[in-house]
């Protein structure tokens, strides 16, 4: 019977791993830690709940809104408060509503005049025709003016990825905004054409996309599918080497102290490119594994902080607010998150999610909890009019969170493409290829499963295949 070895019980693993599972084919999910979800970590205590790696799904792809129907989550699921449709970024040190139409653009306080008239000649400016790789920076400004950049994107790309728009790459971390332009010629026209035809593919852009969560955060996804998958996700069980064998592949694994092997027809890697690179793999294929531990992940601090309603002058009705490096403070931005979705907090109470450190200040990420929540806390002060001691405070540290899709990532992606090529049955997904958020790796697990089918259908079944002593 052939079977598919999956490293990594992150969301990319565990989806790819339910789907096969349904599918007929049997599945082994291997998991180095103690626990499924990767950075996903939802925590219900003192009446708070605390999410302290992503806070909302992206409903960007039909394949996401399935997962959640299939999983049976459908009935759990939480959409935001419509109050909550608002989203501030900070510019003269306390945060401004971001407009959410072309009116409330050229009334808004959040830019200048000189920046509302570049947006205005957008449209205008020639696209670049040369095939050069631009930082989103370089793209920005050429496009929009220095202004948008310092003020708004600045304030995004620190919001999404935790880097630095002079280093980000706007064909691999920004595909579409690359894509609008070349086809388009604009931004403007691209966001009024483009449009007709995401919908015409059932696709909504990320900005629009609807987003959820669920009645005990995040948390509720790997579980539920875990639940699903049974005994076939080990948990504390690395994989140190693979090898390809002429029926398929061996895996050397360390589960509880005790040495095996196992047998499998193709293997998913689902884990990070760091470890990737760390991996032992031979196959008779010469292929190059080391490069992908260069791939730079800068760490970040999550700070889940709960105060007294009475406690906070600013009302925090909406999603939260992004902090531009120009406005001079320590976090990075904060979700409000007692606002976005019910029971987040006790009656009278707010929850507010900070992040601290990513490429703009890395060495901030690991400080003790004490300095974390004390820098968090006069940001807030300061921004959101925040007062009194916390009544509730939790911090995890990612010391490696996000994959910098920087300048020449290209290179890794080709390179993760000639390796499939080359060895026949490993395969490659996750948030280190297909795109950083839930969503994509979502789509990116259902995609892999469908490259998996189409080579198991193609690969006679040469033996049984199940676990044996080393």
């Amino acid at each position: 019977m052939k079977s598919v070895a999956i490293i990594g019980a992150g969301i990319t693993g565990l989806t790819a791993a339910f789907y096969l599972k349904r599918r007929g084919v049997p599945v082994t999910v291997y998991e180095a830690s103690g626990r499924v979800g990767g950075a996903i970590q939802s925590i219900r205590e003192e009446g708070y709940l605390a999410e302290f790696g992503p806070n909302t799904i992206l409903e960007t792809s039909p394949k996401v809104t399935q997962l959640v129907c299939d999983a049976g989550l459908a009935a759990r699921r939480l959409d935001p408060d419509p109050k909550a449709g608002a989203r501030y970024v900070v510019r003269y040190q306390r945060p401004i509503e971001m407009p959410g139409s072309p009116l409330g653009f050229f009334t808004t306080k959040l830019f200048t005049a000189r920046a509302k008239l570049a947006v205005l000649r957008e449209p205008f400016v020639a696209p670049r025709r040369d095939g050069k790789e631009e930082s989103v920076a370089e793209f920005v400004v050429r496009r929009l003016g220095q202004e948008f950049l310092d003020h708004a994107i600045d304030a995004l790309v620190a919001g999404v990825y935790a880097g630095d728009p002079y280093k980000l790459s706007v064909p691999q971390a920004f595909p579409k905004l690359g894509q609008l332009e070349a086809r388009y010629g604009s931004l403007i026209k691209g966001q009024i054409f483009g449009g007709r035809e995401r919908k015409r593919r059932g696709e909504v852009a990320k900005d629009r996309a609807p987003k959820f969560s669920f009645d005990e955060g995040l948390q509720v996804l790997p579980d539920t599918l875990r639940e699903h998958l049974g005994e076939a996700v080990h948990l504390n069980t690395a994989v140190t080497r693979l090898t390809q064998t002429p029926e398929g592949w061996t895996l050397d694994v360390r589960e509880g102290g005790q040495q095996t092997r196992a047998e499998h027809s193709a293997v998913i890697y689902a884990g990070t490119a760091f470890k990737l690179a760390e991996m032992e793999i031979q196959a008779p294929a010469r292929v190059h594994f080391a490069p992908f531990g260069e791939i730079r992940y800068p760490p970040v601090a999550s700070v889940v902080l709960g105060f007294r309603r009475e406690d906070v002058a600013h009302p925090c009705e909406g999603f939260g607010m992004l902090i531009p490096k120009v406005e001079g403070f320590k976090i990075l931005g904060t979700i409000f998150s007692s606002s976005l979705f019910p029971n987040r907090a006790p009656a009278g109470h707010l929850t507010l999610t900070s992040y601290v450190g990513g490429e703009r200040f890395p060495e901030l990420a690991s400080l003790p909890p004490a300095q974390l929540y004390a820098l968090t806390c006069e940001d807030l002060r300061v921004l959101l009019g925040v007062k009194g001691k916390p009544t509730f405070q939790h911090s995890v540290f990612y010391p490696k969170a996000i994959p910098q899709y920087n300048l020449g990532y290209g290179h890794y992606r080709e390179l993760m493409a000639d390796i499939e090529r080359k060895v026949s049955g490993l395969f490659l997904a996750g948030h280190y290829r297909d795109g950083i958020s839930l969503s994509d790796t979502i789509v990116s697990a259902c995609n892999v499963v469908d490259r998996v089918g189409e080579f198991l259908k193609a690969t006679p079944t040469h033996r049984q295949e199940a676990p044996v002593p080393a």
